[in-house]
């Protein structure tokens, strides 16, 4: 099935490569490779990322793959010990499985 932009959905084995990336790129970001963690990524790709807190750990506790799309929600904790914060990231897949776009969204309470 083509897609409206007229392309093809990612096969399943580059949307499992893509879940790897997506995994390998918090762990990259927890070590501070920076040069690792830009590997994952299609040459220019759409990240929409608020400020994330230096000196962080990612805890993914769900991910959730289909074609060209993976969410993940997860937890970060921070140095020194700070609240943790809980998070959901939606990235879209390139048709190989690397990153395009990359989307992060804050859990905050009701007010």
């Amino acid at each position: 099935m083509t897609r409206p932009n007229g392309h093809l959905p990612p096969s399943a084995a580059a949307t499992a490569a893509g879940v790897d990336h997506v995994l390998l790129s918090y762990r990259y970001l927890d070590e501070g490779d920076t040069d690792a963690y830009a590997s994952l990524f299609t040459e220019n790709p759409q990240i929409h990322h608020p400020a994330s807190p230096r000196a962080c750990h990612h805890h993914v506790y769900k991910v959730v793959a289909q074609a060209d799309s993976v969410a993940v929600m997860g937890r970060l904790t921070r140095l020194p010990p700070s609240p943790p914060i809980d998070f959901a990231d939606f990235f879209t897949l390139s048709p190989t499985g690397l990153l395009h776009g990359y989307r992060r969204f804050y859990h905050t309470p009701p007010p």
